[in-house]
């Protein structure tokens, strides 16, 4: 019985380990893409506006960038554990409550309901 319980935990770890890492890797695809998609804006603004080039100074260009790079990075890693646990929590439950449908009203549950 103990041995069967390691098996599960251990299995359980190995599942969690690449769920934090393909949320690791979401976030970090989402950071570099923010962080493009800030600088240019960023620094053409200072280049080009004369408000832009007497109020932000590099340092506030740095936190805005930053800023916008450390959203994107927790948005989508929060996104994609959410994710894999909505999926990995269906896929472990009992098949009476998979069936997702509704059989009274003669209509099927919206697709949302369904994951």
């Amino acid at each position: 019985m103990a041995n069967v319980n390691r098996a599960s935990l251990d299995q359980k770890l190995a599942l969690a380990k690449r769920c934090s890492r393909e949320a690791t890797l979401a976030g970090a695809k989402a950071a570099a893409v923010a962080t493009v998609a800030s600088a240019i804006p960023t620094l053409a603004s200072v280049r080009m506006l004369p408000w832009a080039k007497a109020n932000i100074n590099p340092t506030g260009q740095a936190l805005i960038i930053s800023t916008v790079a450390g959203m994107a990075y927790f948005i989508a890693a929060d996104k994609k554990i959410l994710s894999l646990a909505r999926r990995h929590s269906f896929e472990e439950a009992p098949d009476h409550l998979k069936n997702t449908s509704y059989q009274g009203a003669g209509r099927p549950h919206p697709a949302f309901f369904r994951p």
